[in-house]
């Protein structure tokens, strides 16, 4: 069934009789061609394009919870393509480009709102840099503007331009970044890849990898074993210890990454705004909450929760940016699972087992990444070769020297 003003008037006219389930709850087959286990936006993107692009629909994806409820639920919703590096550059704009095209590709609403993502610079130093920053944008084809103040103070003038520490002197603009809904990332991808014959398995935990002669032949699961004859790994936050049952050990650790939302307010924030002089970000959703983040918390954990030091640190950065803030409600927050690689770059690639292939290491930049990351591993699953726009994603590029380095911290996972 295809979404449309006309199934809505047909179906109020009916009332409301006749929608189906947006995807089906089957059990698991004997075999597929290939297993994705991880149910979020990434593992779902990659079976909607292996299906929809490559015509491989014996597909299924195995979540151990329910459909989104991992870190493609637990985000700040922000999109983006502002990236320095040759690596990142043409990836995230290939994924920005898929963006703002992906409701029309599944026929679902998704909330795109390309309402533009601003950061902004406080020293000469950071104008440099975001100057460096804007040009390889616009060599590589991708929008940028670098404003001064007072074009900043017109779009947002609620900002502390006068602080003694931070003063506000500009920032760098790309007007097609925005937010999407992040469930609606997650149900349009299952919708859309259930309706091309994929099995979307929920409530499955994968519990064991089973190999035999240097390949996978399948997973032990909570509902039993599934033969594969490829397996995708997409599990996000938990990467390393469902890499560790085919016995690898990955270069990545996993770090609490949380995110707030306030009361709904009238209308404030038009975009998406950071914060230079410290890791704060923020955007108004469609309801009027404020919805913000910060700095992981620093330590290994796989619970998604944080600590209040954070909570304190985030609402610190924030109220230094935005004194107003100060007078407003938190409701609720929430943590993610950040799969932190050694130099903040996504791996995508085959691993030393001949049919296993991983997709991990997304640190920040997971949420905006899904659509391309679902495409390019898509691709390297069908061919056995990376797509143009991910080949800098090597797994072995540890081991060559060659990391995407494009926060310049150095080879340590909390620094990313």
């Amino acid at each position: 069934m295809r979404y449309s003003a006309l199934a809505i008037l047909k179906n109020a006219l009916r009332g409301n009789r006749d929608w189906r389930p947006a995807w089906r709850m089957p059990d698991p087959k004997p075999h597929y061609d290939v297993i994705i286990v991880g149910g979020g936006g990434h593992g779902l993107a990659t079976a909607y394009y292996l299906a929809k692009e490559f015509g491989i629909r014996n597909v299924a994806v195995i979540e151990k919870g329910y459909l989104g409820s991992g870190n493609v639920g637990r985000n700040t919703t922000i999109i983006r393509s502002n990236y320095l590096l040759p690596g990142n550059n043409p990836f995230y704009e290939f994924s920005l480009k898929l963006w703002e095209g992906l409701e029309q590709d599944f026929n679902f609403n998704a909330m795109v709102s390309q309402r533009g993502v601003l950061n902004l610079y406080h020293s000469d130093a950071q104008r440099d840099a975001y100057t460096r920053r804007g040009n390889a944008m616009r060599l590589h084809g991708v929008d940028a503007e670098l404003l001064d103040r007072a074009a900043v103070r017109e779009m947002v003038p609620f900002l502390d331009y006068e602080n003694a520490r931070f003063p506000v002197m500009g920032g760098l603009l790309q007007r097609r970044g925005g937010t999407v809904r992040h469930d609606g990332v997650a149900w349009g991808y299952g919708r859309g890849a259930d309706s091309l014959g994929v099995d979307i398995i929920q409530h499955c935990e994968v519990t064991g990898i089973r190999r035999e002669n240097g390949r996978v032949t399948g997973v032990d699961t909570t509902r039993g074993f599934i033969g594969c004859s490829k397996l995708g790994l997409a599990a996000a936050g938990n990467s390393s210890r469902v890499a560790e049952m085919a016995g690898l050990k990955l270069p990545i650790e996993s770090h609490v990454l949380q995110a707030f939302v306030s009361e709904g307010l009238k209308p404030f924030i038009d975009g998406v705004v950071t914060y230079g002089a410290g890791h704060f970000y923020i955007s108004q959703s469609d309801k009027g909450g404020l919805v913000f983040g910060g700095d992981i918390d620093g330590y290994n954990s796989y619970a998604q929760r944080g600590n209040l030091a954070t909570v304190e640190h985030v609402a610190e950065a924030g109220k230094a940016m935005i004194p107003a803030l100060s007078r407003i409600r938190v409701l609720r927050s929430w943590g993610g699972i950040m799969d932190m690689s050694m130099d903040g770059s996504p791996i995508i690639d085959r691993t030393d087992l001949d049919n296993l292939y991983l997709n991990a290491g997304w640190c920040y930049g997971g949420f905006k990444a899904t659509p391309a990351s679902g495409y390019c591993f898509a691709h390297l699953l069908a061919h056995n070769a990376p797509h143009p726009t991910a080949t800098a994603f090597r797994l072995d590029r540890f081991a060559r020297g060659l990391m995407i380095d494009e926060r310049g911290a150095g080879a340590q996972p909390n620094l990313h």
